[in-house]
């Protein structure tokens, strides 16, 4: 059994104010395959959950060993892709689903194998700021996958993090925890890393 990893990526990205957060150029290519790269330098179990007629994400994606599974109800929220990663995770018979956020630039390899070391295998693992605030990736042991498979509307897992134990991780700086939704955000980031 393994550990295998969730890239959800069949959000809509309105507060971009139309341009698409996941097609943003980072490290000379678009964030969402540059994430995809990272998650499968820590495990060829990768699974990247896109919107219905969604061309450009899935050709962003093209010629990776990721697995692309579209969410017909992706305007529910990320209840959806959480409730496909489930369900794929489970059905391969993981010992765990990490959820990595794909809007997360600052995230390495190595924090992801952080993670992964810290995991216990039956508590929640949530990744947090080197100063304590919660952020991700987050680890969710097999035992509450059917629960997650549950899940509705777009809370994601806040329901699962309230009810059950969470170990956290802390990860160096701020890279468990900024993600870049806006484009000010994005204008900001970019400042700092030219």
């Amino acid at each position: 059994m393994t550990v295998v990893l969730l890239l959800p990526a069949a959000g809509a990205s309105r507060r971009m104010r139309g341009r698409d957060k996941l097609l943003e150029v980072v490290r000379g290519r678009a964030l969402l395959r540059e994430r995809a790269e990272v998650a499968l330098r820590l495990s060829p179990d990768v699974l990247v959950t896109l919107p219905p007629d969604d061309h450009a994400r899935a050709a962003a994606l093209e010629g990776l060993a990721v697995v692309r599974r579209t969410v017909p109800e992706a305007a529910e929220g990320m209840a959806s892709s959480l409730r496909a990663g489930a369900d794929w995770a489970q059905a391969r018979g993981a010992r765990a689903l990490m959820v990595v956020l794909p809007d997360m630039p600052d995230l390495t390899a190595e924090d992801l194998e952080t993670a992964l070391r810290a995991f216990d295998g039956g508590t929640i693992l949530r990744a947090t700021s080197g100063d304590g605030r919660p952020g991700h990736p987050v680890i969710f042991p097999a035992a509450l996958l059917p629960e997650m498979a549950a899940l509705a509307g777009d809370e994601g897992a806040r329901a699962l993090l309230a009810r059950h134990p969470v170990t956290l991780c802390p990860l160096p700086g701020a890279r468990a925890i900024t993600d870049l939704d806006t484009p000010e955000a994005w204008a900001a980031w970019r400042a700092e890393n030219p």
